[in-house]
């Protein structure tokens, strides 16, 4: 049976990540009414990640216009969250200023993060070198074969489903924004514009202006026209989360990303006791299954690194799907397509980008125009 249709609100949102719901937060301080529709909001890559904030430990070549915004919204996060903590009631966003140490665990590594030293140096970018020594001395779980690091101060974390919680509590307590459990089916178009969303129950929804924002789901949406539909591609991770005991506190008082024989990993201290290991990067189309291997792989590099980290529980095996570009850049503002906008595509950097996203996207919505520092991710820079 189709529902009636909900009052048309001023802004409709597709998608309930970390992204989707910080714009429709956002967007409702600016006076607008917001709907947001997602069957299962906070539920998916938002939900798995780590919460790293690292724009320098986390830079790669050929990103250089990309760090420019990661930079930017990591200078936004304490203000954000202040802002977040006072709108949800006092709820903690679980935003950390604790540092990030990258480690190397052979010589070759220790090539590889001196490289990437130079090239954050080359930038402008502050990046303290360590021995191996030095660095245990900050950290001493590390492994005594640990051969160097790069102590970076401003890489900070957030525990991201602390972030999610607070987000939802400032909606609910916002009369302005609408959260609808249900996923949208199709687009709908009139006149060579976006009109609105039809979802999954055949319930119709205009809308003066929409946002795409589903992630790696962005461009599988019916109605869109072929040439303004997002290119972007499911990446797997896989993640694990570890408890520490008390005995064991601290454990680690900075979040630590190595290198293993080349390979990459990380490990995320939280406040309440519990530890992240990640990430997998797996070209997996849209398979979330959670692989023997992948488990393996994680584990033995992060042991590699913190030998301690056997005695830990294993409390949660998770993969999930970050949406990869071409470009590995993310997709923000209008598209081809009047009326329809996108918020897509952050691939590794969501929850790093998720204030800049969110405000650029409000300032697009209320007033038309399109802030500078988000002109170089248009969503028409690909073309046709």
């Amino acid at each position: 049976m189709t529902m009636p249709a909900p009052e048309s609100p001023d802004v409709l949102i597709i998608g309930g990540g970390l992204i989707g719901l910080a714009t429709a937060w956002r967007t409702a301080l600016r006076g607008l009414s917001v709907t947001l529709c997602d069957a299962a909001p906070g539920r998916q890559a938002s939900f798995a990640a780590a919460g790293m904030l690292t724009p320098v430990t986390e830079l790669h070549y050929g990103e250089e216009m990309l760090l420019g915004l990661n930079l930017a919204s990591a200078r936004r996060y304490p203000g954000f969250v202040e802002e977040l903590r006072e709108a949800a009631g006092g709820a903690d966003p679980g935003y950390r200023e604790s540092g990030t140490l990258a480690v190397a665990f052979d010589n070759d590594d220790r090539e590889m993060l001196a490289d990437l030293h130079a090239f954050q140096r080359s930038l402008g970018l502050e990046a303290e070198w360590l021995s191996g020594g030095e660095a245990r001395k900050l950290e001493p779980m590390l492994a005594p074969s640990v051969r160097g690091g790069l102590l970076v101060a401003s890489d900070h974390q957030v525990d991201n489903r602390m972030l999610l919680a607070a987000l939802f509590t400032a909606i609910e307590r916002d009369p302005r924004v609408r959260i609808m459990r249900a996923n949208v089916a199709e687009l709908t178009v009139a006149n060579d514009r976006a009109t609105g969303v039809v979802l999954d129950d055949g319930t119709a929804i205009a809308a003066g202006q929409i946002v795409l924002a589903a992630g790696c789901w962005s461009g599988l949406l019916r109605g869109v026209p072929a040439d303004v539909l997002p290119p972007v591609r499911p990446v797997k991770g896989q993640i694990l989360r570890l408890t520490v005991p008390s005995v064991y506190k601290p454990f680690l008082t900075h979040t630590v990303r190595g290198v293993v024989r080349s390979n990459h990993a990380y490990l995320v201290p939280r406040a309440h006791g519990e530890l992240v290991l990640g990430a997998t990067t797996e070209e997996q189309d849209y398979d979330t299954a959670v692989t023997a291997g992948g488990v393996y792989e994680l584990l033995r590099d992060a042991r590699a690194l913190v030998p301690g980290i056997t005695e830990l529980p294993l409390v949660e095996t998770r993969a999930a799907l970050r949406p990869g570009t071409p470009d590995n850049a993310p997709i923000i503002g209008p598209t081809a397509l009047p009326g329809l906008l996108a918020a897509t595509g952050h691939y590794r950097h969501g929850v790093l980008l998720t204030p800049a996203t969110a405000e650029a996207m409000s300032e697009i919505l209320a007033t038309g125009e399109v802030p500078e520092p988000v002109k170089p991710f248009s969503p028409q820079r690909f073309g046709k």
